[in-house]
């Protein structure tokens, strides 16, 4: 007698457990010949304002971390994924993804953590500064994570831009909250997996899987996240920054036309969008 196989329940990651929607909702997703593929939990304001909550409890001992510690977990989260680079390929390829592209975008995912990995160490001697002041003191401007991060990732390609916005954030202090790409998720969800059973501690990354036009006002107006960063359409736009000025925080868009293959959409001045500088004055001789 044939049996049925068991299929995964995919489940959003959040504060270091994997965790069902909090109002029930799924959506289907499809592969590339049109057959169901698999419910995917439809994330709401609540799991949005949960997500925040764990992410701020995460933050401090995050952000405590040494800068050498940190990018040892970013290379050992790139190890993971490499462990596991067939399995990412096939779903990408299996929900529609050309082989030759998709393996091409989960390699430079790897190399993406592994390149930001190595800035944890290095970035703070070329953003931090002594300045010269014209009076009898040292004045230093030193960097410092902003706190929690809203990343919104673009539809298409679904993991590359993710792990391209998620980096940067993380590698400083920060913690972050992910919106998944709305129409092929499922790989954020393997990256949840991936995180679970890393050495990244429960809470630093979120990733929520939903619908943009549900949780984007929310992101917009959340006063404990600090900033927003991702791929957004003009709308969008719009509502983040009306959101954003109402709680003071910051946005950095990018160009939904980025080549994330590209040496351009990996940088040192993406660790300084996630970032805020404080400058000390020192009296000489005290």
């Amino acid at each position: 007698m044939s049996r049925l196989p068991i299929t995964k329940t995919p489940k959003p990651y959040v504060g270091g457990a994997f965790i069902r929607s909090e109002s029930g909702r799924t959506f289907p997703v499809k592969d590339a010949a049109g057959n169901f593929f698999a419910n995917i939990p439809q994330c709401t304001r609540k799991d949005l304002r949960n997500a925040v909550e764990a992410a701020a409890k995460a933050g401090p001992g995050w952000a405590k971390r040494t800068a050498y510690n940190r990018g040892q977990i970013l290379y050992r989260l790139g190890e993971m994924l490499e462990a596991r680079r067939q399995e990412m390929i096939d779903v990408h390829v299996h929900l529609g993804g050309p082989k030759g592209p998709a393996t091409k975008a989960v390699d430079t995912a790897v190399d993406r953590l592994v390149y930001y990995a190595g800035w944890a160490d290095k970035y703070e001697q070329l953003l931090g500064n002594v300045n010269p002041v014209a009076s009898p003191h040292f004045n230093f401007t030193v960097t410092e994570p902003m706190g929690v991060i809203g990343v919104i990732a673009p539809d298409l390609p679904p993991l590359l831009p993710l792990i391209s916005l998620i980096a940067p954030a993380i590698v400083s202090g920060n913690t972050v909250i992910a919106l998944a790409s709305e129409k092929v998720p499922y790989p954020a969800v393997l990256l949840g997996e991936m995180l679970a059973t890393s050495d990244l501690p429960g809470g630093v990354v979120n990733i929520l899987t939903g619908f943009r036009k549900e949780l984007v006002p929310t992101f917009a107006t959340h006063t404990h996240l600090r900033a927003i960063v991702g791929v957004v359409g003009a709308e969008d736009r719009k509502a983040l920054r009306l959101g954003a000025a109402e709680s003071v925080k910051r946005t950095h868009f990018v160009d939904a036309e980025t080549n994330w293959l590209g040496d351009s959409a990996q940088s040192l001045y993406a660790i300084r969008d996630t970032l805020e500088f404080k400058t000390t004055w020192h009296p000489i001789g005290a």
